[in-house]
Order: structure tokens, then C-alpha cells, then sequence
């Protein structure tokens, strides 16, 4: 027995079909492409997005034999807003990513009509343009022609998973979960139901959003015609932190866990009980069960982390390849005082500005592309470090690691010497899709409990802090240099 997942990345589309053992059966992965219309916006075509997950699960099945799927996941970015017809499936324009910047006037003029207090006491949230609500405002404002369709109802709204399950059934269900939901700015995070408040602020009819589904049981089902041939239940949902939270097993309250993707995301599970932080951190719905019970989890969200590894290498074309980053970032001991601050879209957790623009300080003659890399990979260690302190709970427990750019050992030392705790990675990073799987299994009964669940996790590498005075003192006084790089870019573009 096994179960396909698909991870709906920022960047590409990942398959993976992963055993009753918590293996890698198969994988396959597509990358589509990205779209940069204006300085400060993001969008993706929602047909290359389905184009790139069939590709993608055209790969896995070419490999491994479908008689043996019991169920399909998915798990996706969230944020990012996409409209479709009903009938054709069609959409009538790109999708506006989580990343894009664009309504921060609209974030800034309805905190000035005084509605960020209630916004943030119903959805545990804060105005700003990574969520969806006001990209959807957005749209109603600039693009009426087209959202006089989504008030007829021809078109659907919804986030990367809901188009998703429209795509693979044909259109028979138009649904989400609430750990995509409670990322919307629509959703009344204590009942876990669309707001009709919220939906009026923003100016987004009610009957255009999906119906809310717990995160595993049978949720829908895959129409063969138009999914690879495969008819399957979809049975597990969750939005890509979120699903890596479950995929790495962190079930009990405390359990924290921190994803290294194009971005890093934090998230500590709080159980039952919403949580709320005066330190730059979201309450956010974590999953909901089969028979309602709601769990929650703070999250510390970073905007650009992997993103920047990125930039090196296509932007400045100093790097041949992610990968490349330790051995470079290795081959000198220390940045050299070049700081580097990667508020290429703004910065989120803790500082919320999405005014800043990235930084670079310090460059000398000698700098060299091995002080960059290395600038940025320590970069991300500092982001990390900053929502951390922040965070209730953590400061002696082991960090569990996963995403992409945890597989640099370069970096995790890095993070673990700033944390001054251990870092722990799993045999299977990519842990955004396994937990999709995850959830799947336990809507279908591949596994019977989260106690089967934790028996599946395996430790790769555990990376110990640096025990001496002189490096602690070294790693605090780096963090210091960085947090004044921080202090000047903010509010660069405004």
C-alpha cells in the first residue's frame, strides 16, 4: 500500500508516492515558470501550474504501478489566489502569488479606516500583502470585468489546492481545508468557517469560496480522464507549512518545527488552544480532524530564504547551483563583515515591512563570491534566530529541519551554532509533501494513528552548537551586525 502526494511548490511541482513505511517509492518534479509583470509583483499561470503537476505525476507512474495507490494528498503554497470558470476550468488571468507586493496601499488604507484590530483579533493575522483577502480587493478594484464574473458566478476563487482538486475532478468539488483558509484574511480562525464580516470587507462574495473539509478522510475523488488516469480519493489537505509540521511529526503541543523552502516558515503546535503573539508571529489554523477538533500553531513566516540562494545563481550568476553554496560558503571562514539582509519582497516575521529591500553591507576590495554566499547562508540563520526568540516554548528543544536548502550541512551548522541548540534533519526533507501523504494515509487507513506515524521518522544528521565561549560570543556579535543591517533596510521603498 501507498499514497501519491503532490507538493504545488512556489517554484514546481513535486510527486512522490511514499510506502506504508514512510519511504520514497518514486519522485518526480516540474518546474514552471515565474512571472514578474511589475517590480514588486508575482504571478504564476494556473494552466502551467496543472501542466507542471501532470508532468510531474506522468513521471512518478512511469516508474511505479498505480494498482498499488490507495489515495492521493495534496499540499501546496498558500496564499497565492487564482480564479477559474466553473464549467471550463479555464482561468482568465494569472495568479497572484503570495509573494507579491502589490496592495500594500490597500493593506495601508484599511489600517488607516482602523481595521487592523479586528482583522487581527478575527483571523490572528495582520494587513499585509502576503495574504490573499486583499489580493482578491485588489482585483475587484482594478479588474471589474473580469470580478463580474466571480459576483455572477461563473468564475471560482480559490487558493493553489482548491484549483487543484477542481482540476483532477473534472470540477465536481470546489473545496479547501483551513490551514489554507485561516491564510486567507476571510476566515474566523476561533470557528474555522468563512466570515461573512471579513468577506464584506474585502468585498468578496461569500458563494465564490470553496466549502471548508477536514484535512484527512474522503475528500474527493480523481476523475481519470482528466487526472492521469488514475481514480483515486483524494483524502488528505493541508497548506505546505502546515503539511511539514504533520509531515515531521510534531503532533504534541510545543513541537516546533522550521522549513528551509523559498522562503522559511517556523511553526509551533499549540494544541486546542489559540495562541496569540505581540512579537510579529500569525495564529493560524494548524489542521482539523475528521470529527471537527481544530489544533493550532504559531508561525514565524520569512519571505525570502531559498529565494536567495536563487538570486545568486540566476540574478547574479555567481553559483552554478544551490548545491554549490556549502563547498563555496565553506571556503572561507567568515563573511568578512559583509552582511546581507534578503528582503528581496519585504520582510515578514518579526518586522512586517514590506517597504524594506534587500541590503548588502560591508563590501570591501577584498570581498570576494565566497563572502557573499556565505553572507547570505549566515542570512538565513539570523531570520531564523529572530522569529525564534520569539517564539513560547523553544529555547532548549532540538529545531527538527527540513525543505530544500536543509540539505546544506554548511547551513544547518550555521543555524545551530546562532541557536545555540541542536538541529536536527530527517532522512526525508521533503517533508511538505510527505506530510500531504501523511494525511492522506490516515483518511484511508494506511495508517491507523499519529503513534504509527512517528514510528516512520528517521534522523539523518543531528548538528551540534559550537561549545566555546569564543564562538558563541562570535555567532552573537554577527547576529548584532546583521540586526543593524535589518535597522537600514527598512522602509527603503517607501
Amino acid at each position: 500500500m501507498s499514497v501519491l502526494a503532490i507538493d504545488a511548490g512556489t517554484t514546481g511541482v513535486t510527486a512522490l508516492v511514499v510506502t506504508a513505511e514512510g519511504r520514497i517509492a518514486a519522485r518526480g518534479y516540474q518546474e514552471f515558470a515565474q512571472h514578474f509583470p511589475q517590480p514588486g509583483w508575482v504571478e504564476h499561470a494556473p494552466e502551467e501550474i496543472w501542466q507542471a503537476t501532470l508532468e510531474a505525476t506522468r513521471s512518478v507512474l512511469s516508474s511505479y504501478d498505480a494498482s498499488e495507490l490507495r489515495a492521493v494528498g495534496i499540499t501546496n503554497q498558500r496564499e497565492t489566489v487564482l480564479l477559474w470558470d466553473r464549467e471550463t476550468l479555464g482561468s482568465p488571468r494569472r495568479a497572484i502569488v503570495w509573494q507579491d507586493r502589490r496592495t500594500a496601499a490597500i493593506c495601508q488604507r484599511l489600517r488607516d479606516e482602523g481595521h487592523e484590530e479586528r482583522v487581527t483579533e478575527l483571523t490572528g493575522l495582520r494587513l499585509d500583502p502576503y495574504f490573499s483577502g486583499t489580493k482578491l480587493t485588489w482585483l475587484a478594484e482594478n479588474e471589474p470585468r473580469t470580478w463580474a464574473l466571480v459576483e455572477e458566478g461563473r468564475y471560482a476563487v480559490g487558493t493553489v489546492d482548491s484549483y487543484l482538486v477542481a482540476r483532477m475532478t473534472r470540477g465536481t468539488w470546489h473545496v479547501t481545508d483551513v490551514s489554507n483558509a485561516s491564510r486567507t484574511l476571510l476566515m474566523d480562525l476561533s470557528t474555522g468557517q468563512w466570515s461573512d464580516e471579513l468577506c464584506r470587507l474585502y468585498g468578496v462574495p461569500r458563494d465564490a469560496l470553496p466549502d471548508l473539509v477536514p484535512n484527512w478522510g474522503e475528500i474527493a475523488t480523481t476523475d481519470p480522464a482528466s487526472f492521469c488516469g488514475l481514480e483515486l480519493p483524494i483524502a488528505g489537505m493541508a497548506g505546505d507549512q502546515q503539511s511539514a509540521l504533520f509531515g515531521q511529526t510534531c503532533f504534541d503541543a510545543g513541537d516546533a518545527k522550521c522549513t528551509y523552502g523559498t522562503g522559511s516558515f517556523l511553526l509551533t503546535n499549540t494544541g486546542p488552544s489559540l495562541e496569540r503573539s505581540d512579537a510579529g508571529l500569525l495564529s493560524t489554523a494548524a489542521w482539523r480532524s475528521p470529527d471537527g477538533e481544530l489544533t493550532y500553531a504559531l508561525e514565524g513566516a520569512i519571505f525570502v530564504t531559498g529565494a536567495a540562494v536563487q538570486w545568486l545563481r540566476d540574478g547574479l550568476q555567481i553559483v552554478g547551483s544551490a548545491a554549490e553554496t556549502a563547498a563555496v560558503g565553506s571556503s572561507v571562514e567568515s563573511s568578512d563583515g559583509v552582511v546581507f539582509v534578503p528582503a528581496l519582497t519585504g520582510l515578514g516575521a518579526p518586522h512586517w515591512d514590506p517597504h524594506a529591500r534587500g541590503t548588502i553591507l560591508g563590501i570591501t576590495r577584498g570581498t570576494t563570491r565566497a563572502h557573499l554566499v556565505r553572507a547570505t547562508l549566515e542570512a538565513i540563520a539570523f531570520e531564523v534566530r529572530d522569529v525564534l526568540a520569539t517564539m513560547p516554548g523553544t529555547d532548549s528543544s532540538p529545531l527538527r529541519v527540513d525543505g530544500g536548502a536543509s540539505a546544506n550541512d554548511l547551513l544547518c551548522q550555521l543555524q545551530a551554532d546562532q541557536l545555540g541548540v541542536p538541529v536536527e534533519r530527517p532522512e526525508i526533507i521533503e517533508t511538505t509533501a510527505l506530510g500531504a501523504a501523511f494525511l492522506a494515509g490516515l483518511g484511508v487507513g494506511v495508517w491507523d494513528s499519529t503513534d504509527d506515524l512517528r514510528e516512520t521518522w528517521r534522523l539523518d544528521a543531528r548538528f551540534e552548537p559550537t561549545e566555546n565561549a569564543g564562538a558563541r560570543a562570535a555567532a552573537d556579535a554577527a547576529y548584532a551586525l546583521w540586526q543593524e543591517g535589518v535597522r537600514r533596510s527598512l522602509a527603503w521603498a517607501q
